[in-house]
């Protein structure tokens, strides 16, 4: 007997569709050239769109001052969902004075070439203050500017708009269209592929030997995987996310087997919100249609600000029935030149003067000398990759003077 095909249920049951087409676009488009504009920032044009497309279900919009409070204090909506980032726009005081409640807003983008698109309309329901310094402090754990998600907090306005979105048109720069896949699309290709369990890597990073493993671990006991790179708004020391594609898909063509991995990008910003947004990024990739979510240590850390496996830990503060995807949880992965392979503290007995593993700041300084990473590190594809990358950054500053 063939077993009945069930997919993961989005979170909170309902995969949400603020998008409108056709004839309803077009009179909306109409009716938002005449509308006050607010123009979004790169962080709130990669909200809109992910509320719009169902990646941020069950939100509709912008939160209301009830939900972003019970979010920043509780980690929950108010009707007890589990919910960790808030969701938000923020405007400055003369903005918001400027917007009556109850009348729609256009959301505009402005272009590199410096025209307006017309991403969505805004039913502006409430406008709110906040305590910035609270914000910080539960939702980053810090409220040192030093930290990239508080400053950006701190740079942003005073006042919060609340309410329910529709979108209109996408961003004008879409990048990696081929593998941008909303979460309805999928989920057709899981379901067109039969898988019934999908985990999802989620990065920021080029992988290396130490993601293989994991990535190989977990694959093991699911169907598939959907390996989803965060390509939104990151720190300017972050890798640029063109050469960690390049890097995936070169890993991908010659190590991964191709019936059983999926490479698509996640549009969204990235916040360094350590625990919180690691639930966040578990919470999206459930409404992608994913059953398996790795944490890998420090997932979505930054600098010193949160304990090792405090990104694991965080899961224990809900229920079992809160949170459908299931976690798996990864310790730091290294070469063992004694074990003669990739291990973790778990399984390898051997001494540190053993294990081969670099920090960032070592893999940045390697490159810009031009030495090739160890091959126990990351495979030489991407090492030539990244080596590459790093000398034509360097040649176009060079240029530049």
């Amino acid at each position: 007997m063939t077993r009945p095909f069930r997919q993961m249920p989005p979170h909170g049951g309902v995969l949400i569709d603020r998008m409108l087409r056709g004839e309803l676009r077009d009179a909306a488009l109409e009716r938002a050239r005449t509308l006050p504009k607010i123009y979004l920032d790169r962080v709130r044009i990669s909200d809109l769109e992910l509320i719009a497309v169902g990646a941020y279900s069950p939100l509709t919009g912008f939160m209301d001052r009830e939900t972003y409070e019970t979010v920043v204090e509780d980690m929950r909506l108010p009707n007890g969902l589990a919910w960790t980032i808030p969701i938000v726009l923020p405007v400055d005081r003369e903005t918001a004075d400027a917007l009556p409640i109850g009348r729609e807003v256009a959301l505009v983008e402005r272009t590199a070439s410096g025209e307006d698109n017309i991403m969505g309309i805004l039913d502006l329901a409430e406008k709110f203050t906040y305590d910035k310094e609270r914000e910080a402090q539960l939702v980053y754990r810090t409220t040192e500017d030093k930290h990239p998600g508080v400053a950006r907090l701190y740079r942003q306005g005073d006042v919060y708009l609340a309410g329910d979105i529709w979108l209109l048109n996408r961003p004008s720069k879409i990048e990696f269209p081929e593998f941008r896949h909303d979460p309805a699309q999928t989920r057709r290709m899981f379901a067109e592929r039969g898988w019934r369990r999908v985990v999802a890597f989620q990065t920021r990073n080029p992988i290396h030997r130490a993601h293989e493993y994991i990535q190989k671990v977990a694959l093991e006991i699911v169907d598939g995987l959907l390996l989803h790179p965060l390509v939104g708004e990151t720190k300017k020391d972050d890798i640029p996310a063109e050469v960690r594609m390049r890097s995936y898909q070169a890993i991908l063509r010659d190590y991964y087997p191709p019936d059983r991995v999926i490479l698509g990008v996640f549009p969204a910003a990235m916040r360094y919100a350590g625990p919180r947004e690691a639930v966040f990024h578990a919470i999206c990739r459930q409404n992608y249609g994913c059953t398996h979510f790795i944490v890998g240590r420090d997932h979505a850390g930054v600098g010193n600000y949160y304990g090792t496996y405090d990104a694991h830990y965080i899961f224990d503060e809900f229920l079992p029935h809160e949170l459908a995807i299931t976690p798996l949880f990864f310790e730091h992965a290294f070469y063992c030149t004694k074990c003669k392979a990739v291990t973790t503290r778990k399984t390898c007995p051997h001494d540190e003067k053993y294990h081969i593993y670099l920090s960032g700041t070592q893999v940045r300084r390697m490159l810009e000398q031009g030495i090739p990473l160890p091959e126990e590190f990351t495979r030489p594809e991407v090492s030539r990759i990244l080596m590459e990358a790093v000398q034509q950054r360097k040649a176009a500053e060079a240029a530049g003077k």
